[in-house]
């Protein structure tokens, strides 16, 4: 159980980085809303992450990519009020493309949360990529 808003962003990276599509959709507020570069850009309801999830594994699938593992650093914005939260993560994505390991440095990951029934969930999060770096 997610004691910080902290805490539960991590854990969904942790069930990214393993590539658990149910560690990821535990992490998450119902319904849940992500927005993402890679289209169709918009995920919402019940099924955000596990939808969101399968259009990475396809996307992956149809450019070469895979092994993707996120790591975040300390919080540029940590506002908690009350049972909200809003967090901005500075991000690094490592993965594989054709073959050749890539970094992706410099990215965000915005999230908001609410806590329920004592815990911290993802409302919604957004992605902002940063520099591919090969």
């Amino acid at each position: 159980m997610a004691e910080s808003p902290v805490q539960a962003v991590q854990a969904y990276l942790d069930a990214f980085n393993r590539q658990d599509a149910e560690g990821m959709a535990a992490c998450f507020a119902v319904p849940g809303v992500i927005l993402d570069g890679m289209a169709p850009h918009l995920w919402s309801g019940p099924s955000a992450p596990r939808d969101w999830w399968a259009d990475v594994l396809a996307e992956g699938e149809h450019l070469g990519a895979g092994d993707y593992y996120v790591t975040i650093g300390e919080p540029l914005h940590n506002d908690v009020t009350g049972d909200a939260a809003y967090l901005v993560l500075p991000t690094t994505m490592r993965f594989n493309f054709k073959g050749q390991p890539v970094t992706q440095s410099g990215a965000r990951f915005t999230v908001a949360l609410r806590r329920e029934e004592g815990a911290w969930r993802i409302a919604a999060w957004a992605w902002t990529k940063g520099q591919r770096e090969p």
